[in-house]
C-alpha cells in the first residue's frame, strides 16, 4: 500500500474506474478514525433536515439527528488530534453515541423538523427506557413539531446496538433517522487471552509501541470476556435509499409551507411502497465517497466513512449494523468474520475453558463464522476479523532465497510455539507465518504453467495497470524488489503512484454480495463496496482522523 503519511482526498463527485477508486483511497488511507462519535452519558440531539451528496452529484434531501449545540471539548471519541470533528444538527447517520456498561444514559430530543412531517421520536432497542415530557405515540413517546422528550436507560450491557425513530418508521428511517449506540464493557478483562499467537497476548500492542502507532480503540475489549479483545475497531452501518421518496417528501413539505400542526393539509401522505433504492450506502457514503476521511469539509452531513486499515495479525473488531429496510449480503473478502455477539448479547457456549494464569471456568465464545455478515434490518452485530497470510502456501512479504539487492532481502523469520515471526516486535515482518518463509509465489516468471509454484500469475505486462487491481502482492518496502531473482518474477509494481522500492501490501475489497447494491444509481463501481488495507508493520497506520 501507499506509504500512510500520505494524505489526499479522493474525487468527491463521479464515478470512477475502480483501480482509479482504490488509488484514490490509499492515497487518503492513512487517515482513517476507528469508531468515531460522542461521548456520553448525557446527549442533546435534534431532528433536522438538510441535503445528502451522492458520487453521481446528487443532493438529496433527507432528515437526520444531529447535536442541537457543539459537544464539548473532549467529548468527541477517540481523540483526533490531527483534524476538529463535528457535530451538525442534521447527518446521517445520527451521531454514535459512546457510553459504559452501567451508566445512567439520557438523551433529549428536539424534534425541528418540518411541521408538517409531524411528531418523532428515537427507539433504543435492547434497553428498557423511560420517558419525560413529548406526547404519547405508538412504539414510544414522541416529540411534537417544535416541541422535546427525554429517553433515560441504563447501558445494561457492553456491545453495538441501533437506534432508530419509532415514529412512521417506513417513512422518517427511509428519510435518515438512524444511528448507533456503542456500550463499552464496565469491566474489561485485565488479561486478554484472544491474539495470535495464543502464548503471546498483547504483542501486537508491543509492535505497536516500538513503531510509534498510537491506540484508538474505544476499550481493550468488545464485551466483558477475555475472548473478546481486539486491535483497532470500525462501525459500518448499512441503509439504502430511494430518491422518489425523498423528492415527494420535500415536495408536500414545500407545499405544506409554514403551517399549523393538526391543520388541513399541515401532514405528509408519502408512499413508500413499491421501493426501488439506488443508493446503497456505508455510514451515509457511497463509494468512492465512503473511502474519504472522517470528518471531511466535503460531507458536512455524512462525517463518517468506511476505509479500514490493519496490519497482519491484528485482530480487527467490526461493529456491523442494518439500518435500512433490506438485507445486505457483505461479504469480508481475505477471512471469515467471527462473531462475538448481537445486539449487545454476547454468543456462549455451555462449555467453559480456563485461561493459562487463571483459575476461574469462563464460559467459551460460540459465536459463528461467517462468510458474508449478512445486515438484518434493525440488527447489529460485533465480530473479530483477522489475517495472517497463514496458509497461503507462498511468501507474503516476497523474500527470496539469495534474491534481491536491498538490506531487506532477507528478513528472518523465526518462529514462536504457534508458529509465528513474534520475537522482534519490530520487525517489518512481524506476525510472518514462518511455514511459508522463502516460498516465491511462482517460481518461474512470465506464467508458465508448470512454474514449480503454488499459483500460476499471467503475463505481468497482461496485468491490470495498476498497484492495486492484479499488481503486487507483496508486503512491506522492497517486496518486489526482495522477490525479484534468477528463478523469481516480479509482478507489476505501483506505476502511477509508488515505486518498487517503496510501500506494498494487500487491498482486500470489501462489497455487498448482492451485485446490484455495488452501483450508484446502477452505475458501477459504487454503492456498497470499500477496501481492506492490510499494511506490513512498519508503515504506522495513522488514526488519528
Amino acid at each position: 500500500m501507499f506509504a500512510t503519511t500520505i494524505k489526499k482526498a479522493t474525487s468527491m463527485k463521479r464515478l470512477l474506474p475502480l483501480a482509479c477508486a482504490a488509488l484514490g483511497a490509499l492515497l487518503s488511507g492513512a487517515a482513517q478514525a476507528a469508531a468515531p462519535g460522542i461521548a456520553g452519558p448525557t446527549f442533546n440531539l435534534t431532528a433536522q433536515t438538510a441535503y445528502l451528496s451522492q458520487p453521481d452529484g446528487l443532493s438529496v434531501y433527507s432528515w437526520g439527528y444531529g447535536c442541537t449545540t457543539a459537544p464539548a471539548a473532549g467529548t468527541f471519541v477517540p481523540a483526533m488530534p490531527s483534524v476538529t470533528p463535528f457535530c451538525n444538527t442534521m447527518q446521517v447517520p445520527g451521531p454514535t453515541l459512546v457510553v459504559t456498561e452501567g451508566q445512567a444514559v439520557s438523551v433529549t430530543l428536539t424534534n425541528n423538523l418540518p411541521t408538517s412531517a409531524g411528531n418523532t421520536s428515537i427507539l433504543f432497542p435492547g434497553f428498557n427506557v423511560s420517558a419525560s415530557g413529548g406526547v404519547q405515540g405508538l412504539l414510544t413517546t414522541e416529540a411534537a413539531p417544535g416541541g422535546t422528550v427525554t429517553y433515560t436507560f441504563t447501558a445494561s450491557s457492553p456491545g453495538t446496538r441501533a437506534y432508530y425513530s419509532g415514529t412512521q418508521g417506513d417513512l422518517q428511517v427511509e428519510m435518515g433517522l438512524y444511528g448507533a449506540i456503542i456500550v463499552l464493557p464496565a469491566s474489561p478483562p485485565a488479561v486478554c487471552t484472544t491474539g495470535l499467537p495464543a502464548t503471546n497476548p498483547g504483542g501486537n500492542t508491543a509492535a505497536r509501541g516500538t513503531w510509534g502507532e498510537s491506540d484508538f480503540r474505544l476499550a481493550a475489549a468488545a464485551y466483558d470476556h477475555p475472548d473478546t479483545c481486539y486491535d483497532r475497531e470500525y462501525l459500518f452501518q448499512f441503509s439504502e435509499m430511494d430518491p422518489n421518496i425523498h423528492i415527494q417528501a420535500l415536495a408536500q413539505v414545500t407545499a405544506a409551507g409554514n403551517c399549523t400542526p393538526g391543520a388541513a393539509g399541515c401532514s405528509l401522505n408519502v408512499p413508500t411502497e413499491p421501493y426501488h433504492p439506488v443508493y446503497y450506502m456505508i455510514n451515509g457514503r457511497s463509494m468512492p465517497d465512503d473511502m474519504d476521511t472522517n470528518y471531511a469539509a466535503q460531507y458536512p452531513h455524512q462525517p463518517y466513512n468506511g476505509n479500514p486499515h490493519m496490519h497482519p495479525g491484528e485482530l480487527t473488531l467490526l461493529r456491523i449494523i442494518g439500518q435500512g429496510r433490506w438485507q445486505h449480503p457483505f461479504h469480508e473478502h481475505g477471512n471469515h468474520v467471527r462473531i462475538l455477539g448481537r445486539d449487545g448479547n454476547l454468543i456462549l457456549s455451555n462449555s467453559t475453558v480456563t485461561y493459562p494464569g487463571t483459575t476461574a471456568a469462563t464460559q467459551a465464545l460460540a459465536g459463528p463464522l461467517l462468510f458474508t455478515t449478512t445486515t438484518t434490518p434493525g440488527l447489529a452485530m460485533d465480530g473479530i476479523f483477522y489475517w495472517s497470510g497463514k496458509g497461503l502456501n507462498w511468501d507474503a512479504y516476497g523474500h527470496h532465497p539469495g534474491a534481491g539487492t536491498t538490506a531487506n532481502s532477507e528478513l528472518p523469520c523465526t518462529a514462536d510455539v504457534n508458529g509465528y515471526n513474534t520475537g522482534a516486535t519490530g520487525a517489518i515482518n512481524y506476525f510472518e507465518w514462518c511455514q511459508d518463509h522463502n516460498k516465491p509465489l511462482q517460481a518461474k516468471p512470465f506464467g508458465d504453467v508448470a512454474a514449480g509454484g503454488p499459483m500460476t500469475l499471467p503475463d505481468p505486462n497482461l496485468f491490470t495497470n495498476g498497484a492495486w487491481y492484479g499488481g503486487s502482492p507483496y508486503l512491506g518496502p522492497d517486496a518486489t524488489q526482495r522477490a525479484t531473482g534468477p528463478t523469481g518474477t516480479t509482478p507489476p509494481s505501483g506505476t502511477i503512484a509508488n515505486g518498487p522500492g517503496s510501500e506494498a501490501g494487500f487491498a482486500f475489497m470489501w462489497h455487498s454480495h448482492n451485485e446490484r447494491e455495488i452501483t450508484t444509481n446502477n452505475i458501477f463501481p459504487g454503492g456498497m463496496l470499500m477496501m481492506m488495507l492490510v499494511d506490513s508493520r512498519e508503515f504506522v497506520i495513522d488514526e488519528s482522523n
